[in-house]
């Protein structure tokens, strides 16, 4: 029996390789290998997929974080709050942008950050809060945006995991001041390679990003007015990009069918199971469960041909690269507990039916 993949980008290249290898052979026709057209009409149709005003295409999604917050004027001196319990690069994107990560503890129902306790560390240095969609699933956007009204912070969201989920019936990335999107290739929409953008409404933190992206350079090509970076999309990731943007809710429609099976498979056993509020509708980057002897039941899942992952096992503040921040162990009991015990089992598009069931019964025998 062949592995039943995790993430299985290979099945989606093969199914959609006449229109890529399409899309790539006319940037290969023009040339215009860099601010090529594709990179514009990406640009163009993204923003009105997410239904935001503006939207650029970024080298890949820390990279978008580290713009957004610079755009922000967020820097040295300036704190961010966000979660603990993310991938390393959305507090390596505050600490490249100058600014001190701050973590709080997460919710058990979605392993997002708890609310809850955002406003006890907000000290006259927070400039900013960065919730993180985790695992395609919202946060809890509304109580987020009236505690940065009322202090007066900006509110960024890292979309990494979240392209084309929705929060109260619109899109993450249009629910802040800007969304940070990765599009690595195994993300829901996912590039050939690196690759990411941003949206917004705010043509200043637009207009700031675009400069700062392109070397700081202003429309006279060769004056710079900022000290800037080489962050732009190339025109073959934009091509790429083109083309899985058309597929990308009907994808994301079968990720949420396979995770409400899974759901209601798990329903009656000792296995745990993330559940999203009634106002969200995710995506499902990955599908995590939470069991006992987690590494031993990933061990025996791979003898039967099913692989799995672990998003995340190690918490941000407990990095060995964030220790100079002072958490310890101890700090986040939450998160420490679940970042022992959560396990993605395979989710993805383009698994069939009985590869759904036997991942949901060998899961269901091996935690029985």
């Amino acid at each position: 029996m062949e592995l039943i993949r995790l993430n299985d980008v290979s099945r989606e290249s093969r199914l959609l390789h006449d229109e890529i290898i399409g899309a790539v052979n006319q940037v290969l026709g023009h040339s215009l290998f860099v601010f090529g057209p594709e990179v514009a009409e990406f640009e163009k149709s993204f923003a009105s997929y997410c239904g935001t005003t503006y939207s650029l295409g970024i080298s890949n999604g820390t990279d978008a974080l580290k713009l957004a917050l610079l755009a922000l004027g967020i820097g040295p001196g300036d704190e961010v709050i966000t979660s603990a319990m993310s991938f390393v690069a959305t507090a390596s994107a505050i600490v490249h942008a100058g600014a001190t990560p701050v973590f709080v503890d997460v919710v058990p129902e979605t392993l997002s950050m708890d609310v809850s306790k955002v406003e006890n560390v907000i000290t006259a240095k927070t400039k900013a809060i960065l919730p993180v969609h985790l695992y395609g699933i919202p946060a809890e956007m509304d109580a987020l945006k009236k505690i940065c009204l009322q202090h007066k912070l900006f509110l960024v969201e890292d979309c990494a995991e979240s392209q084309g989920a929705l929060y109260q019936g619109k899109k993450t990335g249009s629910l802040s001041d800007v969304g940070c999107f990765s599009f690595f290739p195994s993300k829901n929409l996912g590039a050939i390679g690196d690759a990411g953008g941003i949206t917004t409404d705010n043509q200043m933190v637009y207009a700031k990003i675009k400069n700062l992206y392109n070397h700081g350079r202003d429309d006279n090509g060769y004056v710079h007015t900022h000290i800037g970076y080489t962050n732009r999309l190339d025109t073959l990731q934009a091509a790429v990009l083109n083309v899985k943007l058309k597929y990308l809710d009907q994808r994301n429609e079968k990720r949420r069918q396979i995770a409400a099976f899974y759901d209601k498979a798990f329903e009656a056993s000792p296995i745990e199971f993330l559940r999203p509020a009634a106002n969200v509708t995710p995506c499902y980057y990955v599908y995590p469960i939470i069991i006992e002897n987690r590494d031993e039941v990933a061990k025996k899942l791979r003898e039967k041909n099913v692989d799995s992952g672990v998003h995340f096992p190690t918490p941000l503040h407990l990095q060995p690269a964030l220790q100079y921040l002072d958490y310890k162990v101890g700090d986040f009991p939450i998160v420490e507990n679940y970042a022992k015990k959560i396990l993605s089992i395979p989710l993805n598009p383009f698994l069939t039916d009985d590869e759904v069931d036997y991942v949901s019964k060998t899961v269901r025998e091996l935690t029985a």
